[in-house]
């Protein structure tokens, strides 16, 4: 018996869509950048905490793993129960987590937020992107949105670098979590006055689903960056592979029997969506590299401080959000977003190529430049990208698209962090008792490998998408095709329904 549904009145219409967008683009912003706000601050955490060198890398991977662990279930919570409730929700515990570690007196209570803020951050996420979805339908109004999401999820972690260093340099390092709290406050004020609840579903909740995705995608990301710590070989990391690899086999399995299933297969019925999925793996393992040894390159090589090496991205951010605008503006609809993406990501590639070149004597003008392309690039492409995930997809199915979205970008990330972290260690081994200046060549020589190995990521994108994305005509004789088809065809994805015809 089909699930029946339950229609929830909107107390009110949302005040204006700007207002919308504006929560949107806030709360995504809070959670990008609170990846790597914390970044920044690690030293002085280490040494208030008592945090020991091996397990400092705890206080990013704890929000890493719960946000990417919960995205599935927090996207279907809100198809199922109501966006606004879960959204409402995930911002609540976000807010009140980075209370509690602001406050954190020892390492334990500071890991356990954190976690806490992954799992809000998990809820919140794909309930903002859905919103975005409604708000806005496919076309120019939805590129425009795209185009500002796009900035702020790409940029985001560039911004976090500055406010980190800001924070910490003139206040202290818990009030890279406190910050959290009163703009928290004002999200849940404002959201509660102006977005309107979606129609709750009475109906199954894949609870076998939601654990296997869950602890699925947790155990893959968490063998990732066991990698990164720990090397590939190592039985614990084997382990977690092998129980995530599992996992989501049998999540699968059980997605294809569900009733009301937890991610719709249907979604990978599109091939330029699987496509985009794929190709924003790809990107963000990449970007790892230009945030992550770029950082360390500017303090431990250039010797900037903290504050002056968070501002050192500035330009990255500005023109990327620019080209964004751009991209959303004309380009896409001009030339189609296939084109906008293979040129802005091949630009990108050049950046990351640019960032090999890297030297203990180079200037901030050779940071500089691959800087500006990488994110001139980005900003071209991210767009579309975004666009390519969501397009075709039903509003009952919008927040699993949206929470897929960002799955691909935390497990993106927590690819790049253990591949490039493995390929540095092995180029660049720092010696016990060594010079300063021999440490220093050391660094770079493994940073520049790690950036050959991001320039290999990001190509792998523009592969992806030249090879796998439609362009104009094919995208409107796939729609011509689909409209065609019977209605149970379209409900269920022409996969499906080739195997419910030879198992009949």
């Amino acid at each position: 018996m089909p699930p029946t549904e339950t229609v929830v009145r909107p107390v009110r219409r949302a005040i204006h869509p700007g207002l919308v967008l504006g929560i949107i683009l806030t709360v995504q912003l809070m959670v990008v950048l609170d990846a790597t706000i914390v970044n920044i601050a690690l030293p002085d955490i280490a040494s208030a905490l008592n945090f020991s060198p091996a397990s400092l890398s705890w206080v990013i991977t704890a929000y890493t793993l719960a946000f990417g662990g919960f995205l599935l279930l927090g996207a279907r919570a809100g198809d199922l129960l109501g966006r606004k409730r879960v959204f409402m929700a995930g911002i609540g515990l976000f807010t009140f987590a980075s209370f509690l570690g602001g406050l954190a007196p020892n390492g334990g209570l500071l890991l356990a937020a954190r976690a806490l803020q992954g799992v809000g951050g998990a809820l919140a996420a794909p309930s903002a992107l859905a919103f975005l979805m409604i708000m806005f339908p496919e076309g120019r109004e939805r590129l425009r949105a795209l185009g500002y999401y796009a900035a702020v999820s790409v940029g985001g972690g560039a911004v976090g670098l500055i406010l980190g260093g800001l924070l910490t340099q003139v206040a202290s390092w818990r009030w890279v979590l406190f910050v959290n709290v009163p703009i928290g406050l004002v999200v849940l004020v404002l959201a509660r006055r102006s977005l309107t609840e979606t129609p709750s579903r009475n109906g199954h909740f894949d609870i076998l689903g939601a654990l296997t995705s869950t602890v699925g995608v947790t155990s893959l990301a968490y063998g990732f960056v066991r990698a990164a710590s720990n090397g590939w070989s190592d039985l614990m990391t084997i382990v977690a592979f092998g129980v995530g690899l599992v996992l989501v086999g049998l999540f699968v399995v059980l997605e294809r029997r569900a009733s009301e299933p937890i991610t719709p297969l249907r979604l990978f019925a599109d091939r330029s969506r699987n496509a985009s999925y794929l190709a924003r793996l790809f990107l963000v393992a990449g970007m790892f590299g230009m945030f992550f040894f770029l950082t360390q390159f500017l303090q431990d090589v250039l010797g900037y401080g903290p504050l002056r090496a968070g501002l050192a991205f500035l330009p990255f951010s500005v023109v990327l959000f620019g080209m964004s605008q751009l991209s959303a503006r004309r380009l896409v609809a001009r030339f189609g977003g296939k084109a906008v993406m293979v040129v802005g990501f091949s630009v990108s590639t050049l950046a990351m190529a640019l960032m090999t070149q890297l030297s203990a004597t180079s200037t901030y003008l050779w940071v500089l430049i691959p800087v500006l392309l990488f994110g001139a690039g980005n900003g071209l492409a991210f767009v579309p990208l975004t666009g390519a995930s969501l397009t075709g997809v039903r509003q009952e199915d919008a927040g699993a698209a949206s929470g897929l979205v960002n799955v691909m970008q935390q497990m993106g990330g927590a690819l790049g962090l253990a591949v490039l972290v493995s390929v540095f260690g092995s180029a660049g081994r720092v010696i016990p008792g060594q010079s300063v200046a021999a440490a220093r060549a050391a660094f770079v020589v493994g940073a520049d490998h790690a950036f050959i190995a991001s320039a290999m990521f990001v190509g792998a994108t523009v592969l992806v998408l030249a090879v796998a994305i439609r362009g104009r005509r094919a995208t409107a004789r796939a729609a011509a095709a689909a409209a065609a088809e019977p209605e149970w065809v379209r409900e269920i994805g022409p996969a499906a329904a080739l195997t419910e015809a030879v198992e009949a």
